[in-house]
C-alpha cells in the first residue's frame, strides 16, 4: 500500500485498488541503493571497538537531514509523484540510515569499557538526528519559498 494514502479521504482510497508491485519495487530498488551507500561509507571510514562510532553517526545524521529535505520535496514540490517517497524515503534513506547499527555500536562501545563515550554517542545521535531533520526541512523550505 502507498504510505501516502489517507484512508479518510475518499479520492485517495481509490489508490488502494492499484496493484502494490510498483511501490514494492520502488522500495526495494531504493533500499538496495541506500544499503550500498551505507556500506561504502562504513568501508571507507571504519571505526574500532571502544571509540566513538563516527561513520554510523555521520550516516544517521546525514540521512536524517536528507529525510527533512525529502519531506519538503514530497509535500511542496512534487506531491503528485506517488513513487518518490517510497523510493527515496522508505527505500534509499531507510536503507542508508542504520539505527540498528547505532544500538549495536552503543552496546559494543559500552562493553569495551568506554561507558562515557557510549553515552555521548547515544545522546549525540538522537540530538543530531532531530537537528538534522529540522535543518534539512527548514533549509529546503526556505529554498522552495525563495524559488516560487
Amino acid at each position: 500500500m502507498d504510505p501516502d494514502v489517507d484512508l479518510h479521504v475518499p479520492a485517495q482510497r481509490a489508490e488502494l485498488r492499484r496493484h502494490p508491485a510498483p511501490v514494492l519495487l520502488a522500495i526495494a530498488a531504493g533500499g538496495a541503493c541506500g544499503a550500498l551507500a551505507r556500506y561504502g561509507v562504513a568501508q571507507a571510514w571504519p571505526h574500532g571497538t571502544g571509540g566513538f562510532p563516527w561513520s554510523t553517526f555521520v550516516i544517521n545524521v546525514s540521512g536524517c537531514l536528507l529525510i527533512g529535505v525529502l519531506m519538503v520535496i514530497v509535500t511542496e514540490v512534487a506531491p503528485e509523484r506517488r513513487l518518490l517517497r517510497p523510493f527515496a524515503g522508505v527505500g534509499v534513506l531507510g536503507g542508508y540510515t542504520t539505527f540498528s547499527t547505532y544500538a549495536v555500536d552503543f552496546h559494543r562501545t559500552a562493553s569495551a569499557g568506554a561507558p562515557w563515550t557510549a553515552l555521548a554517542y547515544l545522546a549525540a545521535t538522537v540530538a543530531g538526528a532531530l537537528l538534522g531533520v529540522w535543518a534539512g526541512s527548514a533549509l529546503a523550505l526556505a529554498v522552495v519559498r525563495r524559488l516560487r
